[in-house]
């Protein structure tokens, strides 16, 4: 995400004003900061006051400066455009000022909740954005189309150029990463509720069942015991688990001699159906329908603690760095740390406008996304 040269984030208009118009009768406006400037909404140009912190810099002229009339005026690339009547393009490509003709307007900063339901008639001449993702450091290569349903999981193994995906209509799709093309369908007898995979191992979480799948021997087995849908699938201390509708988390271990995994454990405690789960360290966290956090020693698989703050279901986890982080129905993420006694508590509550189900990592990176009921999964590419 670009900054501001004052610290603020990118696509704003700032006229770094160092100094008087050339001619300006001097005034004692003009030793003055801006507040309008200040506040990342100043739109006035020349302006009588200062643009600048540091007016004794008005020697030094930065690369991404040009000559204006009343100084140097120095913008974002990405933020398209300059003065009025400037040219330059916005994140969709558009001239927010000379280049469509009018006065520069104001950038939505949300996509188009009709676009997100699927039914926005103004398709690219839309003022929202059509996108998942706010970013400008990812980019959409393709589509991948071919699910009836909703798509609820997806898996790209390490090392490999092939993406699984798995959705409601009950198949598991296998495509070409290089060409964006459906190598294969695998029908699994069941709606798809999730999909991980490790090391040579394929796994689909289905209702009453985990398909097992081995991409490299082409070896394949059902793992059974879940009551209902798998909703959610992890793995530590290597042992697999399954979050399943019934609340309960199933626990299995593979096992040299038969070849095969075996039951290990069946973690009680919640109340209604997990749905997400999560590996942090030595730690296994699930979120549950019943709005609560269970923390879980992988050593004993004993619940050590129960985070109780969410006020609906617990749709997604993630651990990053020292933190977990988790998001749900509530429309709230919420940031926990671990206090000197070792238990977490939350440190930062942000709410959203929209309802999150699911969390993204990359680079240390941390996206968070709105699922949605569309029947297609998206390739993207980090810049």
């Amino acid at each position: 995400m670009d900054f501001e040269a004052d610290g603020r984030f990118g696509n704003k208009r700032v006229h770094n004003r160092l100094g008087p118009a050339p001619g300006a009768a001097s005034s004692s406006s003009s030793t003055k900061v801006c507040i309008h400037w200040r506040a990342g909404r100043c739109n006035r140009f020349p302006c009588p006051f200062l643009h600048s912190e540091l007016p004794e810099a008005a020697t030094t002229k930065r690369p991404n400066q040009r000559d204006g009339p009343g100084g140097h005026v120095w913008r974002n690339p990405n933020s398209g455009g300059g003065g009025r009547g400037g040219g330059g393009f916005n994140k969709w490509g558009r001239g927010p000022g000379g280049a469509d003709g009018g006065v520069r307007h104001k950038v939505p900063d949300r996509p188009c909740k009709f676009f997100l339901a699927g039914d926005c008639t103004y398709g690219e001449k839309c003022r929202y954005p059509h996108t998942y993702c706010m970013s400008n450091s990812i980019t959409l290569l393709t589509p991948l189309q071919g699910h009836e349903k909703v798509v609820t999981g997806i898996a790209l193994p390490t090392g490999s150029d092939k993406l699984y995906s798995g959705s409601k209509d009950g198949t598991v799709r296998l495509w070409d990463c290089q060409t964006g093309q459906c190598a294969g369908v695998l029908p699994v007898g069941g709606e798809v509720g999730c999909m991980i995979s490790e090391g040579p191992w394929l796994f689909v979480g289905i209702p009453d069942a985990v398909k097992v799948w081995n991409m490299q021997t082409q070896a394949e087995m059902n793992l059974t015991g879940p009551t209902g849908q798998v909703y959610a699938l992890a793995i530590g201390n290597e042992l697999l688990f399954a979050a399943t509708q019934d609340g309960r988390i199933l626990a299995w271990r593979f096992s040299t001699v038969t070849n095969c995994f075996e039951p290990a454990a069946s973690l009680t405690g919640h109340q209604l159906a997990v749905v997400s789960l999560i590996v942090g360290g030595m730690r296994l966290y699930s979120g549950s329908m019943d709005k609560t956090i269970r923390v879980w020693d992988l050593a004993t698989l004993q619940c050590i603690q129960t985070l109780s703050d969410h006020t609906n279901v617990v749709m997604s986890l993630l651990c990053w760095d020292q933190f977990l982080l988790s998001c749900s129905l509530d429309q709230t993420i919420k940031v926990w740390a671990a206090t000197e006694s070792g238990n977490l508590e939350v440190t930062y509550t942000h709410k959203e406008e929209n309802k999150l189900t699911c969390w993204a990592v990359k680079h240390e990176q941390i996206w968070h996304t709105v699922w949605l009921g569309k029947a297609e999964v998206a390739t993207s590419h980090g810049k």
